[in-house]
């Protein structure tokens, strides 16, 4: 890693890196199981430059036997002046299980968001202004939940931030250079270092991998993710997913964006329906 990378390294990621390494089987798990959660969040188009009110698909796909297993519709628009998202999240038959609703702030790697899911009532999210700001976390509708206030710093990456990230260093990682962050895990609370690279690609397209940026990251499994050279579009991820299957266990995916299923032909109503459909508590089929 050249000096340039290394000195991007922030306060948090420095922290996380500098605790002692799992030793048990069960930190090891614990391990996994945080870098699981940095999934879905990747997958908004946080920087490129879009209508004032457009859409796209994601098809995932299970990664053991290739089925469908979801689908994510995007929205992108404004609120009151600021750029937002909304995803909802579909079962196979069409069902919605889960919205995410995220909004730009002054840091383009750090938005705000807020997810639910509807089957088991999981939620979390990241609220407030300014470099403090307060990330909380609810395993299922009937837990408290926890809740914890949070110094975001300069490379800070939430959600969809991570998409801003790769914007902004894109020249770097098609250089080659290694780029590190701290992606925020609501439900530790707390930032974990990473790394990005460049790991493959050619004229048309760069293949990225996102793995831990510690010594005892060969625990953890890895995302790897393929843009579009000619506009930066994330054309599909392969890794841990957020969403998780009946038994609460993340989903293993490999999630498809098609740059034909984007379409600015949609209307706000068609936003607003999407904000208040109520959510299934099951995936039925």
């Amino acid at each position: 890693m050249n000096a340039t990378a290394a000195n991007r390294t922030v306060a948090a990621a420095t922290s996380v890196a500098s605790r002692p390494a799992p030793r048990s089987p069960g930190a090891a798990r614990r391990l996994r199981r945080w870098l699981l959660l940095l999934g879905v969040g990747l997958l908004l188009l946080g920087t490129r430059e879009a209508a004032a009110l457009d859409r796209y698909e994601g098809l995932a796909y299970a990664a053991d036997d290739g089925e469908l297993a979801y689908r994510e519709i995007h929205w992108r628009y404004q609120d009151r002046g600021r750029p937002a998202r909304l995803v909802v999240y579909r079962c196979p038959n069409g069902q919605p299980f889960a919205r995410k609703r995220v909004w730009a702030t002054a840091s383009a790697t750090a938005p705000n968001f807020e997810f639910v899911d509807g089957r088991d009532g999981y939620r979390e999210g990241v609220r407030g202004v300014g470099a403090r700001r307060q990330v909380y976390w609810q395993a299922q509708r009937d837990d408290p939940v926890a809740q914890r206030t949070l110094d975001f710093g300069a490379n800070a990456v939430v959600d969809a931030g991570f998409d801003a990230l790769v914007h902004e260093q894109w020249t770097a990682l098609r250089a080659g250079d290694a780029v590190e962050a701290a992606f925020l895990l609501p439900s530790r609370q707390d930032f974990l270092a990473v790394g990005i690279e460049r790991i493959g690609g050619d004229d048309a397209r760069t293949r990225l991998r996102m793995s831990l940026d510690a010594w005892y990251g060969f625990v953890a499994p890895q995302t790897e993710l393929v843009y579009r050279n000619r506009d930066r579009w994330l054309l599909q991820f392969e890794g841990i997913g957020s969403i998780r299957d009946a038994d609460g266990d993340h989903l293993p995916v490999r999630i498809e964006f098609p740059p034909g299923r984007l379409t600015d032909e949609v209307g706000r109503a068609d936003l607003e329906t999407a904000a208040t459909l109520p959510l299934v508590d099951r995936c039925d089929g």
